[in-house]
């Protein structure tokens, strides 16, 4: 099974518990979000157990059990053995697509990556805050947020991460969209974008943003 953690870092849950005990083999990160913390790079990483067994079916990832005529007909599992899939991945599909970063934005996603171990646990004490706040708001009619005891994911959280999820909530207004669009006309501190996950303070309305009305 594969699994992607765009708003959910690495220092927050147990990514070794997530690829076993929850089941995922391969497990996908959006190193646009957290990692970077400040929007300035586009990115993305992968992060493979080893544990999936492609030999065996390998009528559905021919790419992996039968030989790769632009690699001299290798057989990925045959000769990487666990490391079949990565090993693809780190070559023939890099080599490929491109799918690789510039120097400038491998340093930028390195900067944010010294500052995380400090940034994610304000970001989920704040998201916490932020949700109880808005739960017992006149004008609110619903949040989510699965730090929230009470939420249907809570226990969940609690088990895959302890030391909390992320600085992401969801929230709806009792006026429907019109009523979120008036609430988001009047914000002065927190910046309308489509980007989240970050050292800013953002909102974005479900589906359709606010600045595409």
């Amino acid at each position: 099974m594969g699994c992607r953690l765009s708003w959910i870092i690495r220092s927050r849950h147990r990514s070794t518990a997530v690829r076993s005990s929850g089941g995922a083999d391969v497990v996908t990160h959006s190193t646009t979000k957290y990692m970077d913390g400040h929007a300035t790079c586009v990115g993305g990483a992968i992060v493979d157990s080893g544990n999936f067994d492609w030999a065996a079916y390998g009528d559905k990832f021919a790419g992996l059990t039968t030989p790769d005529e632009t690699y001299h007909g290798i057989i990925y599992t045959e000769k990487f053995g666990k490391g079949a899939y990565i090993t693809k991945a780190t070559s023939q599909l890099m080599r490929d697509l491109g799918s690789i970063q510039s120097p400038q934005n491998a340093f930028l996603l390195n900067l944010g990556l010294e500052s995380l171990h400090l940034r994610m646990p304000r970001h989920c004490e704040n998201a916490i805050k932020m949700a109880e706040y808005l739960q017992g708001h006149e004008k609110v009619a619903w949040v989510n947020c699965p730090s929230l005891p009470g939420n249907k994911y809570y226990d969940l959280t609690q088990k895959y991460m302890p030391n909390g999820s992320c600085g992401v909530i969801t929230f709806g207004l009792k006026g429907g969209r019109e009523a979120a669009v008036k609430m988001m006309d009047k914000l002065k501190l927190v910046a309308i974008v489509t980007h989240v996950a970050d050292a800013e303070a953002v909102s974005c309305i479900r589906q359709v943003i606010h600045t595409d009305r």
